[in-house]
Formats: C-alpha cells, structure tokens, sequence
C-alpha cells in the first residue's frame, strides 16, 4: 500500500468546490513539506500548491485566491480546498512529500507520490 492516498476528487460544475485530502497512512511525512500537484491529459505534471513543516504555504499564482491547502498532523493529513473551479483546473492530483532541504516547486524535487484521484469541472 502507497504510504500517501488521495480522496475527495469527483466531477463538479464551474463555480463549484472541492476539498482533497492526502492521508499519510505510513505516518512518516509530518516532519515535511507536503505538495499537491496536477496532471491534465497529454499535459506535465504541474505544481498546485505546497505546505511546509511549520505550515509555510505557496500557491501557483493559477490558483491563489482560490485554493487553499492545509494540514492537520495529528490526523496525518494534508487537505487542499478548491474553490470557484474552472475547467481548466481539470486533471489527476496527486500529493507527495518534498524531498528534504529542497525548497522548490519542480515535480523531481518530491517523492513519496500518491496515486492521484481525478477532478473534472463541467462547463
């Protein structure tokens, strides 16, 4: 069993919300920073959004003011709440665990990836 499991994706109308959430079920990842990135069809995984160790976050400036991600380590859980979704904000999100003393965005720089779970905005 993966040690990071995405929930909560589904199919919603544009201007609708969703809240996912990554489970760490190895229970290993709360000293972290946690990520969430997105893949559409034929398109490279992009970076959503991040929350470090101490709860530093940083957005993909196509979603701030939108998305917001969150963590709660006694659940070892981190959440990323979507709001006002677009249709192109489309894909399979996955989370994964930034890899340690690196402090960027790029997919190669986190590990641990979950398996993703699908989210389709209907226009």
């Amino acid at each position: 069993q993966e040690d990071l499991v995405e929930s909560g994706g589904g199919l919603v109308q544009v201007g609708g919300s969703l809240r996912l959430s990554c489970v760490d079920f190895g229970r290993s990842h709360s000293n972290y920073g946690m990520g969430w990135f997105r893949q559409a069809p034929e398109k490279e995984r992009d970076f959503v959004a991040v929350i470090s160790w101490n709860n530093i976050t940083e957005y993909a400036d196509s979603v701030k003011g939108r998305f917001t991600i969150s963590r709660d380590k006694a659940k070892h859980t981190v959440y990323l709440q979507m709001d006002s979704l677009k249709p192109e904000d489309t894909a399979v999100y996955c989370c994964a665990a930034r890899s340690p003393y690196y402090t960027g965005v790029r997919p190669g720089g986190y590990r641990d990836w979950g398996p993703g779970t699908q989210v389709t905005v209907s226009s």
